[in-house]
């Protein structure tokens, strides 16, 4: 039993719905196929301004963006389905309905939970395209919605997942249609969601479909993930940043997850945890060329150190912290900063201590961000600067740093056995404040 993750890309249009229904189709012989998907192409962009505008009651501009995702989603389907009564277009009626029903109703002040509601939508259309054209080419396959089969606790937008309650689910409604002897067996279900017992829906992080594609893997026992992206595999850096990117065959779980955690895109930070703890292997192909073998990650460690890797954050904002007294920062301090950054839910990129201050980099966001430096100023002197760059290089050791940095100022430089990671100033960095 194999799981595929297919991405926004990868059905961004009715061409590239085509091409993803080609792929399932040439392995649907080989056995039981899961296959998680996103939200079509910058879908879940687009739903999050219109969150955005739904919370701030700006209502001409929510409406013009709803209009603009509806209409771009009955245009896939209009470019798919050749009978204008096909059952897609009702159904699609309905989802869209469904948000047009609860954006015009007044917003409530847990942007969170609005936000999982609104752009959860993404995900369920998208399935729903995708189900009706696979069946339409005569791929018959049952389609099940993500919230009832991954349950989580009720923290909207970075959910965690209930894991007994989830595999549980997961075994008991999707087994009974995997093991029909009948057919090759193929379920369709939604990447980036899931819901709580309550029945509310959640979200599990951005670029969280990688993550559902790794819990049913863990549930199901599956002999390997393949995720499917718009590039040849993993590559060791960004090729819109850095030029002659090498391709990394094969790297260890060990491997990936210390690229994950740093931040490289391709993969999802907490995908590789449940696959290694059932030792499953994860395959990143293209699916613009489908042939080729891409990446694989497994217990494989031999090639790990063989390559420099190159992760790019940008939008960082770097806070120095000081005790209100100018005493030393001792354990005192730190555990009241550290309650500070779990309570706004804020995670550290990187941080440094010195005999007064306590230096920390993480990701810009415009309500966290805000929230958590007011209730640092509460307690310590604070001083930050926003639109940074932090720059994180896995075996450093043959790396031209001077090329790398390109003359820029360097604000913080940490170093370690096997990687170095830069906070850089760029031509939009901020004045400390």
């Amino acid at each position: 039993m194999r799981i595929f993750k297919f991405g926004g890309a990868s059905v961004k249009d009715p061409q590239s719905v085509r091409n993803v229904a080609e792929i399932i189709k040439h392995q649907h012989g080989t056995g039981p196929l899961v296959v998680v998907l996103s939200a079509m192409g910058k879908t879940t962009n687009a739903l999050e301004l219109l969150c955005a505008m739904f919370m701030d009651r700006n209502k001409p501009a929510m409406m013009e963006i709803f209009d603009q995702l509806k209409a771009s989603h009955l245009q896939v389907a209009q470019g798919l389905f050749t009978d204008p009564g096909h059952p897609v277009f009702s159904v699609l009626e309905q989802s869209f309905y469904k948000l047009y029903y609860y954006i015009t109703e007044e917003p409530g002040n847990n942007y969170n939970y609005e936000y999982d509601r609104i752009v959860s939508t993404g995900e369920m259309v998208s399935t729903q395209i995708l189900s009706a054209y696979l069946k339409e080419i005569g791929l018959h396959n049952y389609l099940f919605n993500a919230p009832k089969l991954v349950i989580t606790d009720a923290n909207f937008r970075d959910a965690r997942v209930d894991w007994i309650m989830s595999t549980r689910n997961i075994r008991e409604k999707l087994l009974p249609f995997l093991t029909k002897e009948d057919l090759p067996p193929l379920v369709i279900t939604q990447g980036f969601i899931g819901g709580t017992t309550q029945g509310f829906t959640t979200t599990l992080g951005r670029e969280g479909s990688d993550f559902t594609a790794a819990i049913i893997a863990y549930a199901l026992d599956a002999s390997e993930v393949v995720i499917w992206k718009d590039v040849p595999g993993l590559l060791n850096a960004d090729p819109k940043i850095l030029p002659n990117t090498v391709l990394l065959n094969n790297i260890s779980y060990q491997e990936a997850i210390e690229l994950a955690y740093y931040g490289a895109t391709v993969i999802h930070p907490k995908t590789l945890k449940p696959l290694l703890s059932k030792n499953i292997p994860l395959r990143v192909k293209s699916f613009e060329q489908p042939n080729k073998e891409g990446s694989l990650i497994n217990q494989n460690e031999t090639k790990d150190h063989l390559v420099p890797s190159f992760i790019f954050k940008y939008n960082q904002v770097l806070v120095s912290i000081f005790p209100m007294d100018f005493s030393f920062i001792a354990e005192e301090n730190l555990s009241r900063i550290f309650a500070d950054f779990a309570r706004h839910g804020v995670r550290m990129n990187l941080m440094q201590n010195s005999a007064i201050s306590f230096s920390v980099c993480f990701d810009r966001d415009k309500i966290k961000t805000p929230a958590l430096l007011k209730d640092l100023k509460k307690n310590f002197h604070v001083k930050h600067n926003s639109n940074l760059e932090l720059i994180t290089v896995r075996h450093y050791g043959k790396v031209n740093i001077d090329e790398l940095v390109k003359g820029r100022e360097v604000l913080m430089e940490q170093k370690s056995r096997t990687t170095l990671q830069l906070v850089v100033k760029n031509e939009t960095s901020g004045p400390c404040k």
